[in-house]
């Protein structure tokens, strides 16, 4: 911190001050100037801005808050003073780093009152970690806090083309590094190589490296700009402050965010980053992330002829084993010429023996069919038999009929006879008769019969109609009828129904 001058007297401003009243009681009344709030307030802030024009103070921040209009308010202090602190909005967006309660920093800028409450202030241009032990527990912090969004998953990295066309390098265009990756490239696989020059160094250097990865990844496949099949972040050594920008957030983010496979070699061995979590592949030094992107050439054209003479022997071989395998066969086999012509001799042979069997055949067939025909008789002598056996027949024909008649109507005889013998009248004439009731249905119980029914008696001579008196007692043992003999008849055998 600066050394602490003295505000100079407000004597010696050109200031004019009105009259002192007479008769004061003040010691020296009449010479001391009288000033209003406002002006004793300016000239102290004249004062303060004019001595502390530029200064750097070192102090942990306390009561850190930045509100709606984007200005951040805070105090700086130590074991005896606190310093209130602002950034305007503008400035804030530059600083390095995002202030925290509890950070221990470096604040670059000017001092100034704040009349509306009598207190002086700094307004802070710049800001930076005060001590590596304040920006190792930043960069812890911020690990963690990016890891736990998945961002150094092993599930996220990709693999490394074999053989990259294009590889695409983010680095400083002016330093050793640049050369390096080149030079080994050159000695293992020359291929195309883009470089996108960013500085490695200082406030700037995150924002370029960021939009460097994404530039890349912007670019369109079969474009006039080829795209890159690999990127390579490099950068020499350097202290932790020197390395700060690829522990910046933008640029881890976006080395996570690539779709195209990335190599994180930032430093020396010892040095790590955390672009390094993000990358797909971390190389120990830039050289090695060279070695890394592509292969040797010598070895892939040393690798390739061993290759194809081993192919070409394991060729011959499987060609020598299958010509020995088919002369085995071949050998084995019977001559095509004496096959040919073994074939021909029996076709020789079944074709006169077909043209043999088939005349006997046909001589078989013909003895057959005059066999068959000798059996068989003659039409004309067939057609006298039939007519000798329907004159017979026509001859026969009316006595058989007669015959048939007179069974046929003594059979129709016996069964009218029979049909007689079962009609309701011939048991009439034996002196049964039929009671029939007012519809002409039959009655043929007592207890059917109501006092007054109209009933209707068949006879077998003749029919009368009879009221009903009573119905009748049930049948028991016949009482004496009284006898009534007609008059005139001598015939008392027959009763009267009536």
């Amino acid at each position: 911190m600066a050394k602490r001058a003295s505000i100079p007297k407000l004597a010696a401003l050109d200031l004019e001050a009105p009259e002192a009243t007479a008769g004061s009681d003040e010691p020296g009344g009449a010479n001391v100037p009288i000033f209003s709030v406002s002006e004793i307030s300016q000239v102290l802030k004249t004062s303060v801005e004019e001595r502390f024009s530029w200064v750097r103070v070192r102090g942990e921040i306390s009561g850190f808050k930045r509100p709606a209009s984007g200005h951040c308010y805070m105090a700086l202090k130590d074991a005896d003073a606190v310093l209130d602190a602002v950034c305007w909005r503008g400035t804030a967006g530059r600083l390095g780093i995002v202030p925290e309660d509890g950070m221990e920093v470096i604040a670059t800028g000017r001092l100034t009152t704040y009349p509306g409450r009598s207190k002086y202030q700094m307004i802070v241009e710049a800001m930076e970690l005060a001590g590596e032990g304040a920006l190792l527990k930043l960069l812890e912090d911020r690990r963690k806090k990016l890891a736990a969004e998945g961002l150094f998953d092993s599930a996220r990295k990709r693999p490394l083309p074999y053989l990259p066309t294009v590889i695409g390098i983010v680095t400083s265009p002016t330093g050793a590094v640049i050369r390096d990756i080149l030079h080994r490239l050159a000695d293992r696989f020359p291929c195309h190589v883009l470089l996108w020059p960013v500085a490695v160094q200082g406030e700037a250097a995150a924002g370029q490296i960021a939009a460097a990865i994404a530039g890349f990844n912007a670019l369109e496949v079969g474009g006039a700009v080829p795209r890159p099949d690999l990127l390579i972040v490099a950068r020499g050594g350097g202290s932790l402050e020197d390395l700060w920008a690829f522990n910046e957030e933008i640029v881890v983010r976006a080395a996570a965010d690539s779709v195209i496979p990335l190599i994180s070699a930032v430093g020396h061995e010892t040095d790590t980053t955390l672009i390094d979590f993000a990358a797909d592949r971390r190389a120990p030094t830039p050289t090695a992330a060279a070695e890394m992107a592509v292969p040797v050439r010598g070895e892939l054209l040393a690798q390739i002829a061993d290759d194809a003479a081993r192919l070409i022997g394991a060729i011959s071989r499987l060609l020598g084993e299958r010509r020995n395998l088919i002369e085995g066969l071949a050998r084995g086999l019977p001559s095509p010429r004496r096959l040919v012509e073994e074939a021909g001799q029996r076709l020789d042979d079944w074709s006169e023996r077909l043209a043999n069997s088939l005349r006997v055949g046909i001589d078989r067939r013909h003895g057959k069919l005059a066999e068959l025909s000798g059996r068989l008789p003659r039409p004309r002598q067939e057609m006298r038999h039939a007519r000798s056996r329907l004159d017979n027949l026509a001859r026969s024909l009316p006595g058989a009929l007669g015959v048939r008649l007179r069974d046929a109507q003594s059979r129709l005889a016996h069964a009218g006879a029979l049909l007689d013998s079962y009609s309701y009248q011939r048991v009439l004439e034996r002196g049964f008769a039929l009671v029939t009731d007012a519809g002409g249905h039959p009655v043929v119980s007592a207890a059917a019969v109501k006092p007054g029914a109209k009933l209707d008696i068949a006879f077998h001579d003749g029919r009368a109609q009879v009221v009903a008196e009573a119905a009748g007692a049930s049948l028991g043992a016949p009482s004496p009828a009284r006898r009534k003999t007609r008059r005139g008849s001598g015939n008392d055998d027959q009763g009267s129904l009536l």
